[in-house]
């Protein structure tokens, strides 16, 4: 009987093999699960979080994010005011100058806060101020602080219409010392006098009266400056109003219509410091 030839039985090629099934009991689980996830990073050693919250995997949040969101925003509000007041009473105020504001109250005028003051001290002593124009007197508050960042031979000189806080302001001087010749009060209309005053002579001038005619008195106070000069608008924040733009009042709209012009405006470089109401300050370029 003819022996059979034993063909070669044909090598069976094994299908390619995809990732291990897992059990059933582990098919409901997500590969990014946090105990899965969490066991990759803690080999790495960097801790495991859930993706599903902030907190550490196996922690449930203490308060939802929500919640935690709004509550920091409280706590960065009342952080930012509580630095609001820490800045506006650093430099303390000494008798001269609260006689003189308690006498702005009791007149009804408006007076710069104890941190513009300041702020504005330092910018004349910076400047080396000998020539200021102040628009709106008041009863001498920002004058004195202007005044003690003056050089010794500086003259300021300040308008304002009302001759009663000319007369307080007068001897808020007289309290703190100031030579006579150090000061020039002339009484009237700022939109009057301005005009008489010379071009480019002046290093600093502050507008601080008659909100609704800032933009006279910024653009007439930009032609009085020399180059380097600076020019100071106080109130530019307005009672808080000039940010809202919910806020469409007369008096808030020209606020914050002069802050944008002085912003885009060629001729200077400016800044709005949030001290007491806003103080914009733009250098003459």
């Amino acid at each position: 009987m003819p022996s059979r030839t034993r063909r070669p039985r044909a090598r069976r090629r094994s299908p390619r093999r995809g990732p291990r099934a897992r059990p059933a009991r582990e098919r409901g689980r997500s590969s990014s699960s946090p105990s899965s996830h969490g066991n990759v990073r803690a080999r790495r050693g960097v801790p495991a979080y859930d993706h599903r919250s902030t907190t550490r995997a196996g922690r449930p949040p203490a308060t939802p994010p929500w919640r935690t969101a709004i509550t920091t925003d409280v706590d960065a509000r009342s952080g930012r005011t509580a630095a609001w007041a820490y800045s506006e009473s650093f430099v303390p105020e000494d008798e001269a100058l609260l006689r003189a504001r308690e006498r702005a109250a009791e007149l009804g005028c408006g007076a710069v806060s104890p941190g513009t003051g300041a702020l504005l001290q330092v910018v004349a002593a910076a400047l080396g101020a000998r020539a200021v124009v102040e628009v709106g007197t008041g009863t001498g508050v920002a004058a004195l602080w202007l005044l003690r960042g003056m050089p010794a031979d500086g003259v300021l000189t300040t308008i304002d219409a009302e001759l009663e806080h000319q007369r307080a302001a007068k001897r808020a001087f007289a309290e703190a010392g100031i030579a006579p010749g150090r000061t020039r009060a002339i009484p009237g209309r700022p939109a009057d006098v301005l005009p008489r005053l010379t071009d480019g002579a002046y290093d600093l001038v502050l507008v601080g009266a008659e909100p609704h005619s800032y933009p006279e008195y910024v653009e007439a106070s930009l032609r009085l400056l020399r180059p380097g000069g600076v020019l100071a608008v106080d109130g530019a924040l307005h009672g808080g109003r000039v940010p809202d733009p919910a806020r469409r009042d007369e008096v808030t709209t020209v606020v914050r219509d002069v802050g944008r012009a002085l912003r885009s405006d060629d001729r200077v470089l400016s800044a709005l410091a949030p001290s007491g109401d806003g103080l914009l300050l733009a250098v003459r370029r």
